[in-house]
C-alpha cells in the first residue's frame, strides 16, 4: 500500500526535526534482520537514549535538504534498506548501539553516519567512534584525574601521621 502525500510530508517533517536536534546520526543496512531483531535493537537503543527510524532513503534526502547543516552533504551512500539511529544527547551513543548490536547480528552492517555539522562519516569512522568511551565515562576519567593529587596528598599525610604515632608508641613502650 502506497503512503499518501500527507503522510510523506509528516515523515519528512519528523525526520527534519530529528536531524536538526541530533548530535550524531548513524545509518546501517538491516537487510536480513527479523522483526524481532529490529524490536530488540529498538529496545537497546531506547535504553541508551537513541532513536531508531526506518524510513525511505528518498524521504531522508528531502528531510536533509530542509536542514541547513545537511544541505550540501553527500547523500549518494543512502542506498538499500537502511535504518537511522539518532541521539540528541551523546555523539557516540548511536554508533555504540549499532556497533554492539552488529557484533551479535551479522545482518546489521553499519554503512556510515553524519555529524551534527553535516559531515559525512564512513563506516570505518563510525566504528572508530563506537570504540570511544561514552560522555559519562570521559567525565568520570577527568574527575578522577583532577582528584588524584588530592588523594595523593591525603595518603602522604596519613602515612606520615601513622609513622609519627608508631614512633611515639615505640618510645613509650621502651
Amino acid at each position: 500500500m502506497a503512503i499518501t502525500r500527507d503522510k510523506k510530508n509528516e515523515l519528512v517533517a519528523e525526520m527534519s526535526e530529528l536531524l536538526t536536534q541530533a548530535k550524531a546520526t548513524v545509518f546501517a543496512s538491516y537487510d536480513g534482520l527479523s522483526v524481532a531483531d529490529v524490536q530488540k535493537l529498538r529496545a537497546e537503543a531506547r535504553e541508551a537514549g537513541v532513536t531508531i527510524r526506518v524510513i525511505k532513503n528518498r524521504l531522508v534526502r528531502v528531510a536533509m535538504g530542509e536542514v541547513e547543516a545537511y544541505k550540501n552533504t553527500d547523500v549518494s551512500g543512502l542506498t538499500g534498506q537502511l535504518l537511522y539511529a539518532l541521539s540528541n544527547d551523546d555523539e557516540v551513543a548511536p554508533a555504540k548501539v549499532l556497533n554492539n548490536f552488529s557484533k551479535t547480528n551479522d545482518a546489521l552492517k553499519i554503512a556510515g553516519g553524519f555529524s551534527d555539522e553535516g559531515a559525512l562519516l564512513s563506516a570505518s569512522e563510525v566504528i572508530s567512534l563506537a570504540s570511544l568511551p561514552s560522555k559519562n565515562q570521559l567525565i568520570a576519567e577527568v574527575i578522577a584525574q583532577l582528584l588524584s593529587p588530592v588523594h595523593d596528598v591525603t595518603n602522604a599525610l596519613q602515612g606520615n601521621l601513622h609513622a609519627l604515632l608508631d614512633g611515639i608508641e615505640a618510645k613509650a613502650t621502651s
